[in-house]
């Protein structure tokens, strides 16, 4: 990000960053355990002061609080280090406070002497301020607002999650933006719960340096009147200026690290650091800075005030608002909307991979605030494509149509539209295969998926229908389900050539051979391609993706053709596409006649281009006709109707009836295991003069 930055003296060695966090933690041990010398400690003390500095002009630059997400930690430390100097400095302090103001350094003795007057009295005063702003001020309101800080941002996990998942599939953002958004709300959470506990350190340490000053100043008194013979005043003078120095040193850096704090649980993710938005916001209200100057000048006025001091600034302050007023005015000037003949022609030309459109009447069913329980289901479907046929279905890109009717949808595949429906938001779906006379009024019509009859009825009726032992649908259910299965039908136009490189790069990882035999060696990538597509067409799972990439770099050298390299594929998964169709390890099927198979095996032409079937018109609509009788006759046994051919026309045959046929399966003899009984149903048999 623009406004990240790092320190020049950033460690990008991992080892060389965790020995210098290493010996700052061993720095620390030793100043408490070992006596330092007084130039070490003001080393040491002005260390502590820089470090302080430093943490808040990172926290005032900072535009985002998760960009500075080490201050609790860093808090911690600095803490420590602190309260380690005072113990080092109570014990010069102690030690050495009869030979002199000198006695604990010349950090120490200019705060005590310089910045206090010489006065005891005025430095009890003003540590006892420090102390108030402190304790009392600063750490107590940033540890009220780490504490509600984090209680909300817990509380809003759970909706935030479910925003994501929203907008992952409506298919506004990707899965890598998904991942990236769901763990910043996990850093948010981990960031403001610890806020929360490291603003007790700040609370601990003001405390701290108020019992310290105390010991100090007692047992200083102590020490010089018992045992340096030091008359009592002097001792007083003495033990209070060095420990006022001593705590004034503590107090300022702890002070500008509350600040720290403070600024750091009070700034909001506005992706400006803290001075640019004080400065745009303020300046925003000219009229307010017109005010402001306005009662100044008139203080100013008053007898006895220090005229030029309050009229000075109350000029300055209309001299600001005056040009914060011609700004803003620039601005408002320059904002105009865009008219829309400045929309680039390229931003037009991106197209969703898949689009859900409903009419206004169905928002309600993608309204997160309502529950959102249709993309929810959609999230599930996609999932359960991925897992059913090996194919990654892009997010869907959910929007309402004004155009549609209020209770339509539609989805559109790259643009061309592949399913259309209607649904009812307030009624329920009964489906009703077997036409069962049932007495529910409801509005009659064909499930969209499977085309069965259904109808809507009112959600009153639901139990009547339960108990008549028909089936309920929600509307939800109906329209993920229409969606499923028209993705299903369409999968084979979902795989291009990016999306086989991904498969390849995945194949890769951890079969490396294979892919490398296999393209460009033995096939061309486009071949592959038609290979994967030809299987999809038919609904058939590449999930068993090595099985294929090794059965096409076993039969690759010995034909180019894809519609036989697919063919071979399917022997290789007989037990994948046949498994479906096989109950007590029997497969019911129709047998083509072995006269009609022969002529469509000899009616296929050959090119450099593919292979396509050359059948006569007539014959063509002779067996199209036959054909449906007998699957008529196979539907009404409630069985799935199968056609059994030969390995070599099987492709062309599945192409002459998918069409008028699209839900029959095509089987050759190869692709049913040999441990399954073959049930015949029927033949088809037509004239073949």
């Amino acid at each position: 990000m623009a406004d990240k930055f790092t320190l020049p003296f950033r460690l990008d060695n991992k080892i060389a960053a965790d020995l210098v966090m290493a010996i700052g933690v061993l720095m620390v041990m030793t100043i408490v355990l070992v006596p330092l010398p007084t130039f070490i400690l003001d080393i040491l003390l002005t260390f502590s002061i820089t470090i302080g500095i430093i943490i808040l002009m990172v926290s005032m630059y900072t535009t985002n609080p998760l960009h500075f997400s080490v201050f609790p930690s860093l808090l911690l430390v600095v803490t420590l280090y602190r309260l380690s100097l005072n113990i080092a400095s109570t014990r010069l302090i102690l030690l050495h406070g009869a030979e002199g103001e000198m006695a604990a350094g010349k950090v120490i003795n200019v705060f005590g002497q310089f910045v206090v007057g010489g006065s005891y009295v005025v430095g009890i005063v003003v540590f006892s301020i420090f102390v108030l702003i402190n304790f009392v001020v600063i750490t107590k309101g940033a540890t009220r607002i780490g504490e509600v800080t984090a209680r909300f941002t817990l509380d809003a996990m759970p909706g935030k999650q479910m925003a994501i998942d929203a907008d992952l599939n409506a298919g506004m953002i990707s899965e890598s933006e998904a991942r990236e958004r769901r763990d910043q709300i996990r850093r948010e959470a981990e960031f403001y719960g610890a806020m929360d506990g490291a603003t007790k350190f700040v609370r601990g340490d003001a405390i701290a340096g108020i019992v310290i000053t105390f010991i100090n100043i007692i047992g200083g008194i102590i020490i010089g009147v018992l045992q340096n013979d030091m008359p009592f005043s002097e001792a007083l003078t003495t033990y209070t200026a060095l420990t006022i120095g001593d705590g004034l040193v503590s107090q300022i850096p702890a002070l500008i690290i509350s600040s720290a704090a403070g600024i750091i649980v009070t700034q909001s993710a506005a992706d400006k650091s803290i001075g640019r938005l004080v400065s745009e916001q303020l300046s925003f209200q000219p009229m307010a800075l017109f005010s402001a100057a306005a009662i100044i000048f008139f203080f100013g006025l008053v007898p006895g005030m220090p005229h030029v001091s309050f009229l000075a600034i109350a000029t300055l302050m209309g001299a600001i608002g005056w040009i914060s007023l011609r700004f803003k005015k620039e601005e408002e000037t320059e904002e105009e909307p865009p008219s829309e003949e400045e929309v680039s022609p390229e931003s037009l030309l991106p197209m969703d991979i898949l689009e859900f459109e409903i009419g206004y009447g169905l928002i309600p069913l993608v309204d997160t605030s309502q529950g959102s329980e249709l993309l929810t289901r959609i999230k599930a479907m996609r999932r359960n494509v991925a897992t059913e046929l090996g194919i990654i279905v892009p997010p869907i890109h959910v929007r309402d149509n004004l155009d549609l009717k209020p209770n339509e949808y539609r989805l559109a595949l790259k643009g061309s539209e592949i399913a259309r429906s209607e649904a009812m938001i307030d009624r329920l779906m009964i489906l009703n295969p077997e036409e069962i006379e049932v007495d529910i009024p409801g509005i009659p019509v064909k499930e969209p998926a499977f085309g069965l009859p259904g109808l809507w009825i009112k959600k009153a009726d639901s139990e009547r229908a339960q108990i008549a032992g028909l089936t309920v649908v929600d509307t939800s259910t109906v329209i993920a389900t229409h969606l499923t299965e028209a993705i299903k039908s369409n999968a084979f136009d979902l795989l291009g050539r990016q999306e086989l490189q991904a498969i390849l790069d995945t194949v890769s990882r951890s079969h490396p051979k294979v892919v490398e035999d296999l393209i460009p060696g033995t096939l061309p990538a486009g071949v592959v391609l038609r290979v994967l597509k030809n299987l999809l067409r038919e609904k058939v799972s590449i999930k068993n993706i090595l099985s294929i990439m090794e059965t096409l770099a076993d039969y690759g050298p010995m034909t180019k053709d894809p519609d036989i390299l697919t063919e071979y594929v399917r022997q290789t998964l007989m037990r994948i596409i046949s498994s479906p169709f096989v109950a007590n390890n029997t497969i019911s099927v129709l047998a083509l006649d072995p006269g009609i198979d022969g002529m469509i095996s000899n009616s296929i032409q050959h090119t450099e281009h593919g292979s396509y079937l050359a059948l006569d018109p007539d014959k063509s609509q002779k067996i199209l006709m036959t054909l449906n009788k007998e699957v008529r006759n196979v539907g009404k046994q409630g069985l799935v109707p199968i056609l059994l051919t030969s390995p070599l026309s099987r492709t062309y045959m599945k192409r002459l009836t998918e069409r008028y046929m699209p839900d029959l399966v095509v089987l050759s003899h190869n692709e049913i295991p040999p441990e399954v009984t073959i049930k015949n149903m029927g033949m088809v048999r037509v004239d073949a003069n």
